[in-house]
């Protein structure tokens, strides 16, 4: 580990992920160089050559041991302070014994391209996969010959319920309530008008409990009771209008990368390019987002211990929320 002490380094590198562990350091994390922890004085570096299992860290967990977990593109690596170790996986192969809910259960992606998530029990790593379902043939009619998995994980969501939730790169996204295994497809969700796949990038259920996927073009009303069917039980919904645009008063708004729910309980969506924006549950307000004069590309929203909301993006830094903009962080 390398303490980064050079005067000229005054801000965090580009970084997709930000995290806060329960002793208030935040991490930085996804850039091409490492892991970046600061404790409120010193950022400190944590590279391969550190055990890190790679730099293409995709999102950080914490344990109730208070160790760190790496979800990455080439495994699933836990810091417990001192060691990083990387986490063997258990491959299901279709076995549903291992979808469980159990407290403490850890979940993860472990890269952009596995059918289905990884579930971590405090002892062993399993490999789950999703029941098939019935848009993949048509996905595969059209795209017969495509090199990625359409039931790779994007994006992973724990509601009020407990329930998880788990949107994919192009088969809709499907819910664990614990015993069930259910799904819906909507297209407008995963493809873009106009041509283009967004994917199930983000999921997110407001204080009234309607949940928001992808869009603000609709929210959902959704029941807890799924319906029968097969290959694979289908999640009862009903689509009502969502958040408007606060230019053209429209239910029409981008698709958004992420998003969290503030200590107020309002919702914040992060766009790709077009900046953030805040809903209160009646009118919308947006965030430019430009360095230079350029977007700057967003990738992910997160909510720390005390409430701030932060930015990660793909190369300029991060950045914090100060109750009235959005600032680049310095250290």
């Amino acid at each position: 580990m390398d303490e980064v002490k050079d005067d000229r380094i005054t801000q965090v590198p580009a970084s997709l992920i930000v995290f806060q562990d329960k002793a208030g350091n935040h991490w930085f994390a996804g850039n091409e160089t490492g892991v970046y922890r600061y404790d409120g004085q010193t950022l400190t570096l944590f590279g391969t050559n550190d055990g890190l299992c790679s730099t293409k860290v995709l999102g950080i967990q914490e344990d109730d041991k208070g160790r760190i977990y790496f979800d990455t593109q080439d495994g699933i690596c836990r810091f417990d302070g001192e060691h990083f170790t990387p986490l063997e996986v258990i491959d299901s192969q279709g076995d549903d014994t291992n979808w469980k809910l159990e407290p403490g259960d850890l979940w993860f992606r472990s890269g952009w391209d596995s059918n289905g998530p990884f579930r971590f029990d405090g002892e062993h790593l399993y490999h789950l996969k999703f029941p098939k379902n019935t848009q993949e043939r048509a996905f595969r009619e059209v795209f017969p010959n495509t090199p990625y998995n359409p039931y790779s994980v994007y994006s992973i969501y724990k509601d009020s319920k407990g329930h998880m939730w788990f949107g994919t790169s192009n088969l809709g996204v499907y819910r664990f309530d614990g015993e069930t295994i259910s799904w819906m497809y909507e297209d407008e969700l995963t493809n873009i008008p106009g041509g283009g796949s967004f994917g199930i990038r983000s999921v997110i259920e407001d204080k009234e409990g309607y949940y928001w996927i992808c869009n603000t073009h609709q929210k959902f009303d959704i029941a807890s009771e799924a319906i029968s069917d097969k290959p694979v039980d289908l999640i009862q919904f009903k689509e009502l209008p969502g958040a408007r645009h606060p230019k053209s008063g429209k239910h029409e708004f981008p698709y958004f990368m992420s998003a969290v729910v503030d200590n107020e309980g309002d919702l914040w969506f992060l766009t790709y390019e077009l900046g953030v924006y805040h809903y209160d549950g009646e009118k919308m307000e947006h965030f430019q987002m430009k360095e230079n004069g350029q977007q700057i590309k967003l990738f992910s929203m997160y909510k720390d211990n005390a409430g701030v909301l932060w930015l990660g993006t793909h190369n300029d830094g991060v950045y914090f929320f100060d109750g009235k903009e959005f600032k680049r962080f310095e250290v």
